[in-house]
């Protein structure tokens, strides 16, 4: 198994001890802990219905962990990680995505018809959308949020004009129940933008006439903005960031809304890998690469005794390095990095180990990509 050579003696092993192949990626304890903490207090004192985004991690671990520290359910991206979810015991899960895979949507009316208690909402963005879950629907009907989006942006209907036409074919249609609007802010650049965004996601909420309705919108970046703009909203406000469970030490350590409210998220990911090669002065090759660290949002960030160097690139099994003047790295060197970017972290790794302080590993977190 990639990173352990042996599962079960991991548990109780010291990092350095000899159970672990190199490169290995770990997960520290004490920032996963404090990370969920921190965003169900937020939540929490917003009154927002929480469903972090599982793409992230898609790990029973974690996502339990999300659970029982009061997440109403969970979000996913595609029909498949919403039957993992389901397998790993997940009761309530939003699709954030309009859905058309026939097989995908005929595995999710048989999930709603074999648990009464089992709660799912999905995206629709078209009328084409509302009508391929009708024509899929079971014993229960597909419950959708009519999605808005903005220029240049994913999903959802560009215009309120556009959405209100498939809110009216999602009312009309069989085996489809409009719950509420759903929205993505986090591919904004400014507050401004955000806010302007959120008054037209309550703009169109107004024109639909729903029972309780829901207003979700999802994203790392906004969500203090979210929090203060739509605090006072009548709708239920359901927030789906899902990178602050690990949060990084690049693209979100940049972006945080803890760079603009009081209180903090740790990155918890630290990859450790040899120093394989330093070819000529001032330049290293590490191992690890594009198969272990995520590159798509910022390069790995050297920490510790390469903290002063520079990742030039990312290949697939290779690191290149710009060494600080004078570094006393050479070959041999067990060095570390954290990554930028965690959602396309976890993805690279079936195992994770947990660490505590002393990098002993306390637990294993599996994924399921």
């Amino acid at each position: 198994m990639k990173g352990i050579v042996d599962p079960g003696a991991a548990l109780g092993a010291s990092l350095f001890g000899g159970v672990f192949t190199f490169p290995v990626m770990v997960a520290h304890r004490d920032a996963l802990e404090h990370n969920i903490a921190t965003l169900a207090a937020f939540t929490r004192e917003y009154g927002l219905t929480f469903a972090p985004h599982a793409k992230t991690t898609m790990s029973p671990e974690l996502t339990g962990a999300q659970l029982a520290a009061g997440a109403w359910g969970l979000t996913v991206a595609t029909p498949s990680q919403a039957l993992t979810l389901r397998e790993f015991g997940v009761p309530r899960i939003v699709l954030a995505n309009q859905v058309f895979d026939p097989a995908g949507l005929t595995a999710l009316a048989a999930e709603l018809a074999g648990d009464p208690a089992f709660e799912f909402l999905c995206f629709v963005d078209s009328v084409a959308g509302v009508e391929a879950l009708s024509r899929h629907a079971g014993a229960r009907p597909f419950r959708v949020l009519a999605e808005l989006g903005h220029e240049g942006g994913r999903g959802g209907s560009r215009t309120l004009a556009q959405l209100l036409e498939v809110a009216s074919a999602a009312q009309a249609a069989e085996g489809v129940e409009l719950a509420g609007v759903a929205g993505y802010e986090g591919s904004l650049g400014s507050a401004e933008e955000v806010r302007a965004y959120l008054r037209r996601l309550l703009e169109a909420l107004e024109h639909l006439r729903v029972r309780d309705p829901i207003l979700s919108v999802g994203g790392s970046q906004w969500f203090d903005v979210i929090g203060r703009e739509l605090a006072a909203c009548q709708a239920r406000v359901m927030l789906r960031s899902g990178a602050y469970v690990s949060h990084d030490d690049g693209y979100y350590r940049e972006r945080t809304p803890y760079t603009r409210i009081d209180g903090e998220l740790r990155a918890a990911l630290e990859i450790w890998a040899h120093v394989l090669s330093v070819p000529e002065p001032g330049l290293a090759v590490v191992g690890f690469g594009k198969r272990d660290a995520p590159f798509d949002e910022g390069l790995p960030i050297p920490r510790g005794a390469v903290a002063d160097a520079t990742v030039l690139k990312v290949q697939d099994q290779h690191a290149v390095l710009r060494l600080a003047p004078g570094s006393p790295v050479k070959p041999g060197d067990l060095v570390s990095f954290g990554i930028s970017h965690p959602c396309t972290a976890f993805d690279k790794w079936r195992v994770i180990p947990v660490v505590d302080e002393e990098y002993v590993v306390v637990d294993l977190i599996n994924t399921f990509f």
